[in-house]
This record gives structure tokens, sequence and C-alpha cells, in this order.
């Protein structure tokens, strides 16, 4: 789950991470308030999304008056905004961040990740701040450096400060970039994130050592114990099928195809859709109903399939273990019946209660074409697909 750079920066200030002062705003009547609250001569009019790139995008303006402040606020506000996170068709404006200006002496990067690798927390930082990590890992990795967290010990002071002076932070501001490390730590472990990123970290000439900006992911199988940060949700973020999966447990991801897909199990999801991209076809949804699916569950799956209108084609591939194959034919069948199917379905069933699975679907008298394997249904999903005049490469 992502959250607003105001949200995170709220969360870091709690753990005694320092951040600028600023509020909130979703009008300009809003902004102009929150700027009159601010100590600085100068604000910082920031467009909240879930993206990263808003600068170049011409999402954060430097206000010097409060007219500016307004007239910033009443440009960005319903704004589309197009970054290279967000995709071509950009992202809406609908609240902003209003911050007191920094006085930037330089700028570093900091993060902490998951390195999958070693199953360790890892926390990243360079001198380099203000530009991606990607790019300054592709020209100048020496100037990357890294730090593998202990999980029973945790961030260390010690590392903390070997983190610092290996950037080049200041000496005389090297405990305050150790309080800032081991605060961000503190989150990052204690909220299940998957991603603490700070770019930039900055020094300002005035002796703070600061997050000019944050953004903050979470791990959504965490949330269950962190309903504070569940309250930070902005369902206008993300996409209402990805919404609507949620409330049933399902894991959906929309992408931008025409094959609906229904799997369970993530591996053999991602195997399925790399099987319809190897056929030439474009799978339109990553969808893991889990291991234990009950008959309304599917029903719910197939729904939100069959919701997307981009769907030409539906592939639903089943390998049976927990799972049984006739309670996703009994979901498929009630799912049908109340919206009815318009457009080809391949299903491959395989494993536990298979036989009766097939009979129910034989059964329901739906205009289905059954696969014996995976190659197999990939195949004559891209080709109905085809044939009822869908895209595919």
């Amino acid at each position: 789950m992502n959250i607003h750079e105001y949200q995170g920066k709220q969360l870091l200030k709690k753990y005694g991470v320092a951040v600028p002062q600023g509020f909130v705003a979703f009008s300009p009547d809003q902004a102009v308030e929150a700027a009159e609250k601010l100590q600085s001569d100068i604000k910082v009019v920031k467009a909240q999304i879930h993206a990263g790139g808003r600068g170049k995008a011409g999402g954060v303006k430097i206000a010097r008056s409060l007219d500016e402040v307004r007239s910033f606020a009443d440009e960005l506000l319903g704004k589309v905004l197009v970054t290279r996170q967000t995709g071509p068709q950009g992202k809406e404006v609908k609240r902003l961040l209003i911050e007191e200006g920094s006085d930037i002496q330089k700028e570093y990067y900091l993060g902490i990740v998951l390195d999958r690798a070693a199953s360790r927390v890892v926390v990243i930082a360079s001198s380099e701040g203000g530009m991606e990590i990607e790019e300054v890992a592709a020209k100048t990795p020496e100037k990357i450096h890294k730090e593998t967290i202990d999980p029973y010990v945790g961030l260390t002071a010690f590392q903390a400060r070997r983190i610092a002076f290996s950037i080049g932070i200041p000496k005389k501001l090297v405990n305050k970039a150790v309080k800032f490390l081991l605060g961000l730590y503190h989150v990052f472990v204690e909220k299940d994130c998957s991603i603490a990123e700070i770019n930039p970290l900055v020094v300002t000439k005035g002796g703070d050592v600061l997050a000019l900006d944050a953004k903050l992911n979470f791990d959504d199988n965490g949330l269950y114990r962190n309903k504070d940060i569940l309250e930070f949700r902005d369902p206008n973020e993300e996409d209402e099928k990805e919404i609507e999966a949620s409330k049933y447990g399902l894991n959906y991801i929309a992408l931008d195809g025409n094959i609906g897909c229904m799997v369970n199990g993530a591996g053999l999801a991602m195997a399925t859709m790399d099987i319809i991209k190897t056929f030439h076809g474009e799978p339109a949804n990553f969808l893991d109903v889990g291991g234990g699916a009950s008959k309304e569950k599917v029903e719910a799956a197939f729904k939100l399939i069959m919701s997307d209108q981009h769907v030409k084609g539906i592939l639903v591939n089943i390998f049976g273990g927990i799972m049984k194959c006739d309670v996703i034919a009994e979901g498929i069948v009630a799912a049908t019946e109340s919206i009815g199917l318009n457009v080809p379905l391949v299903v491959r069933l395989e494993g536990t209660n298979v036989d009766r699975g097939k009979e129910i679907l034989h059964r329901s008298g739906l205009n289905i074409t059954s696969a014996e394997t995976m190659a197999d249904a990939a195949e004559k999903i891209v080709s109905l697909v085809a044939q009822a005049g869908g895209v595919t490469k």
C-alpha cells in the first residue's frame, strides 16, 4: 500500500525523524491558511499523488507570497500530472502539501529496502541526492553505499554512523544523521514497510538534517496490525478493481492487456501470464484467488475480471491442491449466471476434484473451451480472442 508524502512525514515525525513543517490542503483557501501558519518566507506547494517525478512534471512550486501560494494551488488542484511512474494517463491532483522552504546546503539519498537475495533489510545511501537511485547506480556505482542489517540486532548506531560518514555528512551533524537513520529504520520495521525512501535527505545551512521528501510503501499483509496505516489509504489513487479485490482478499493487479486471468497461486499466475505472452497474447490482469478460496470468493474474482471493459477473453488456470476444482467451477457458473458471459472462456482444471469440476462446467451449458495443459490453454485463448477481433501482438 502506498501513502502520500505528507502522510509519510506525519509518521516519520512520530519516530523522531526531522521533517519540514507543513500542512495538507484540498483547496486554494486551505493552501493560503496553511501558508500563513508557516514561519519561513518561502513556501513550497507540492502536488500529492502516488508517483515520483512530480518536480519534473511541474508538480512542485516555490512561492514567495501568499498570492503565489493561492495561484499555484489553483493551478495544481485538478491538474493531471504525467510522470515516468504514472504512465501516459497521468494522475489528477486532489490534495497539496504546503511546506516551509528549506535553506539547502547539500542533498543526499537514503533508502531502506528488503534485499530478497540476502533475506536481509538493507540501507542504501548516496551523496547524490535528488536523482533517481537507478541512474546513480548506472553512472556512478561507487557513490552508492550499502549496509546490511542483522535482523536480530537491528540497525546499530555504529552502522548508522558509518553510513553518515560514507556519504559525506558534515562531522558536526553526524549525530543528527544517526538519530534520523535509527528513526527511519524503526518506522520500516515496526510498520511493515516494503520501502522507505528519502530523496532527497538534506543538510541545511542552519545545521538541520531533514527529510525533504518521503516515500513509504507498506506490505499489505501487515496492515491487520497497523490500523493507523490503513487509515492513510487514498482510494482516489488506486484502481477501483484493485480496491474491490481487496474486500475479498484477492491479489489483483490491473494490466494493459485483453485476456483476463484467474489463477490460484502467485507463481502459477506469473507463469500463466508468461505463457500467454509466449503465444503473443496480452494478460489484462494478475489475479491470484489463493489456495483456499470459497465459491463466493471465486464468483467475486470472476465478476472482477468481467468488469474490465478491455477484457476480450478469459483464461482460468487452476491446479487444485487445497483449492478444489469443483469450488472453482461453482463460482464460475454462479458468476456467469449473474452477469452473463459474452467473451471466450478457456478453463484448465487439474488436481483435487477435477472430474467433479469439469462435470459442473459441462452441465452448466456455458460456452466453455476446455484445455489439458497450460500451453494448450494459452494457445486456445489467444486464438479465440484473435478470432473475436481482439488485438494480439
